[in-house]
């Protein structure tokens, strides 16, 4: 099972998908810094914690069971002229959750809750539904990054330890994403408009439409620069 171990292409092979790993769990770091924010103080780091967790046994699991996750790209019906796999339904739904809780995490920041729906919003973000839509989203990101796994390396051993060490470098920088989001409302509506067009390439990709995430990646690091450059000069103004 380790014979890879005196092979330099394994070790090659499990630096990149290290890497690719953990840029994939970008994408959950933040939908969970958000999602947790509503929640009280006490409790945001073991709910930060519990679904990074969550992210690795869902990837470990899938992973194991890949023989399942291979069959989901086989055609269940057609829609729209395409055929729909179970993989694609997957992203697309996913896709379309993604974008609605997005789109109303903007609508909260930018024109504030009545405090009725501030309650309710409280109300529905206890620590149970929190992990609820950590874990739906977990399986929607696992999905893509045991594919990507799986296109790029052979060895089952391989592609758990490349998983278990991303999760745990998501999990030493969670805790300080977080509270830079929670710090910089600027920052929470670019990660938010960020998360949107991850939902559109979900959706777009659950139709056989590829789009290089290169692409969406070089973006956002494009905006965050700028933004930072921003934050950076707002604080220089304030110290004049």
């Amino acid at each position: 099972m380790f014979e890879w171990i005196a092979s330099p292409e394994a070790w090659i092979a499990l630096g990149t998908l290290t890497a690719l790993e953990i840029v994939l769990g970008i994408d959950n770091i933040i939908f969970i810094s958000i999602l947790v924010a509503r929640l009280p103080d006490e409790q945001r780091d073991r709910a930060r914690r519990l679904g990074i967790m969550l992210a690795m046994v869902t990837r470990l699991a899938l992973l194991f069971s890949i023989s399942w996750v291979m069959g989901l790209t086989e055609p269940w019906f057609t829609l729209f002229g395409e055929e729909i796999s179970g993989r694609d339904l997957i992203l697309i739904l996913g896709g379309l959750f993604l974008l609605a809780k997005s789109t109303h995490e903007i609508h909260a920041s930018v024109e504030g809750e009545p405090e009725a729906e501030h309650q309710a919003a409280k109300a529905a973000s206890s620590f149970g539904m929190v992990l609820v839509q950590i874990a739906i989203l977990d399986l929607v990101f696992s999905l893509d990054s045991v594919i990507t796994a799986v296109g790029l390396v052979d060895d089952v051993s391989i592609m758990a330890i490349a998983i278990v060490i991303a999760v745990l470098v998501m999990l030493l920088a969670s805790k300080a994403i977080g509270e830079f989001v929670d710090e910089h409302p600027t920052i929470k509506i670019l990660a938010l408009s960020f998360l949107i067009v991850v939902g559109l390439t979900l959706m777009v990709e659950g139709f056989d439409v590829h789009v290089p995430k290169g692409y969406i990646y070089f973006a956002m690091l494009f905006s965050l620069t700028v933004e930072m450059i921003n934050i950076r000069m707002r604080k220089k103004h304030s110290i004049k």
